[in-house]
């Protein structure tokens, strides 16, 4: 087991951002509580936005405000004994309404927000105006647009086919650019933006597509660069200076326990596997002013913790924006 800093407990599946503020607070959303909260160094918790559904991640926008990823919402399961539970997602929420894209406008103190609805529908590949099924991670380019996946939502009986969106810079348009995907879930840019990477859940692989311009891939059919053993499936994604990917890791096989697989920029491998005991580990960040604390959600057990990285992580697009503010 590698050794790892609690920086929070008691949260209520937390998940993307993490985003990491300059006075040593994070911002992430709690997707059971449909929250979003801000972390302090000390570990105590204060709701930003209570947005209802279940918020998947969030990243800043080029105006400085926070972007999510709604999912719409899930049934839970809490598994275990003896004071050790673990927090499970199931089926598509009984009072899911849809899928959709929220903005939350911050004051200048994070005490206040508004919160607004961007997308609950986008144009797929075929033209056809489609309903958002369960938008789950989303990175900025620097013409100020964005990527997302839309993971879809399981039924009892059936689960969505869904795929990758771009919405321009101006908050104009959402289009679907890759289809058919299986649960696509984490997404990340290379640090110089030519390459995005996807990683699918259920089927543990993670794809690349070489990026020509905003909103546009040089071909939809993805190369594949990655794909984890039996045992594992993958969730959100980061990419540290170096441009190696690192993946948080849900399940347990032969590595241990949930993780972070850190596979390298030219899909030629794995370069390490950082185990954290918690089966759903789904989230990983960079922060600190030298941008090498790695902070990590484990959200079957409600923590957020930090480990130090082997190198800096890259900054995303606009998270400067929160930085700039006197009061962070």
């Amino acid at each position: 087991m590698n050794s790892f800093q609690v920086v929070a407990t008691g949260l209520d599946f937390p998940e993307g951002g993490p985003i990491w503020l300059r006075d040593g607070s994070l911002l992430l959303v709690e997707i059971k509580a449909g929250t979003l909260i801000r972390i302090y160094p000390n570990g105590k918790k204060e709701v930003i936005a209570k947005l209802g559904g279940g918020p998947n991640s969030c990243a800043v926008g080029p105006n400085g405000h926070i972007y999510v990823t709604q999912n719409g919402g899930f049934e839970w399961l809490s598994i275990g004994k003896n004071n050790s539970f673990l927090t499970v997602p199931t089926v598509q929420a009984s009072d899911y309404k849809t899928g959709s894209i929220q903005v939350v406008e911050l004051s200048s103190t994070l005490t206040k927000s508004r919160i607004s609805t961007l997308f609950t529908e986008g144009i797929d590949t075929k033209g056809n105006t489609v309903k958002l099924k369960g938008p789950n991670d989303l990175v900025f380019d620097r013409s100020g647009g964005f990527w997302f996946t839309d993971h879809g939502k399981s039924r009892e009986r059936e689960r969505d086919i869904t795929g990758v969106f771009y919405v321009d810079s101006r908050g104009e348009s959402c289009r679907e650019v890759v289809f058919p995907l299986n649960s696509p879930n984490g997404i990340g840019l290379s640090p110089n933006g030519s390459r995005l990477y996807v990683a699918e859940t259920l089927t543990g692989r993670l794809f690349a597509y070489d990026v020509i311009s905003p909103g546009k891939l040089k071909t939809a059919k993805g190369n594949l660069i990655y794909s984890a053993p039996e045992g594992y499936m993958f969730d959100s994604l980061a990419v540290d200076s170096e441009g190696n990917i690192c993946v948080a890791t849900l399940g347990r096989g032969s590595w241990g326990t949930g993780g972070i697989s850190v596979i390298k920029e030219n899909g030629t491998g794995l370069r390490n596997f950082i185990t954290t005991g918690d089966f759903f580990t789904t989230n990983i960040c960079f922060g600190g002013i030298d941008l090498q604390d790695a902070y990590i959600t484990l959200s079957g057990t409600g923590k957020l913790v930090k480990m130090r990285w082997h190198c800096p992580g890259h900054r995303c697009n606009f998270e400067e924006l929160l930085h700039s503010e006197s009061n962070l």
